[in-house]
């Protein structure tokens, strides 16, 4: 008995932050393609392709990220394998699973056409395969890893405020969060140092900037 082929393929699933349609509070947003041939037709996908044999993960994850979206962010992490035997028509499918973390500048510069727009990660359209598992799987890491880690790093600058730095996690965790609160919990965590910098320009007294106590490490695979 001869077993059908085995497919491998890349996708990425891209977070950033962006104001919500209605207001102006940031919440997660996420870019999605859509599918111009069958199967799934007409359907939004994750950005993503079939693995090339002369390819490294990561080469593909960067390399089809780019191509759909423009996008070359340096936070792309593999982050899980979706293989499930009917998860696709036809031949099995396996997909090994990047994530890309964007500040709200790098976003703005994505290409937007007919077939790919950004999404607000609680409201997408219907999804096509297990992408919509793919993508709720992806979420809660995201919220999951941003209590323990300094994760929000990929969202921000190099010099932050405790009010902006407040804003990743209320985007991310989608609540509102006590500012005294936050701010004790934050500098008995060890995960920010206060600088000797404070920010400028502002209406109000200047806030003091701090930086993530260890540095945010770049995953994305050199681009040549």
């Amino acid at each position: 008995m001869t077993s059908a082929p085995i497919e491998l393929a890349v996708s990425t699933v891209i977070f950033a932050l962006r104001p919500a349609a209605d207001s102006s509070r940031r919440t997660v947003w996420l870019p999605l393609v859509r599918r111009i041939r069958e199967p799934e037709q007409g359907k939004w996908a994750l950005p993503g392709g079939p693995l090339e044999p002369d390819q490294e993960l990561s080469e593909s994850a960067a390399f089809t990220l780019n191509e759909t979206t423009g996008l070359s962010p340096s936070y792309l992490e593999q982050l899980f394998a979706f293989g499930n035997v009917d998860r696709s028509p036809g031949n099995r499918v396996v997909s090994i699973i990047y994530w890309a973390l964007v500040r709200e500048e790098e976003a703005a510069e994505a290409v937007v056409t007919e077939n790919v727009r950004w999404f607000p990660a609680d409201d997408l359209p219907e999804l096509a395969f297990d992408h919509a598992e793919i993508v709720s799987y992806a979420l809660g890491r995201l919220r999951g890893k941003l209590e323990y880690s300094n994760l929000g790093h990929a969202f921000l600058g190099e010099l932050f405020t405790l009010s902006t730095l407040r804003e990743v996690y209320e985007a991310v965790l989608d609540r509102r969060i006590d500012p005294a609160n936050f701010r004790r919990q934050v500098e008995t965590s060890g995960l920010v140092r206060a600088t000797d910098q404070v920010q400028t320009g502002g209406r109000h007294r200047p806030a003091r900037l701090y930086r993530f106590a260890t540095p945010a490490a770049s995953t994305a695979p050199t681009q040549e």
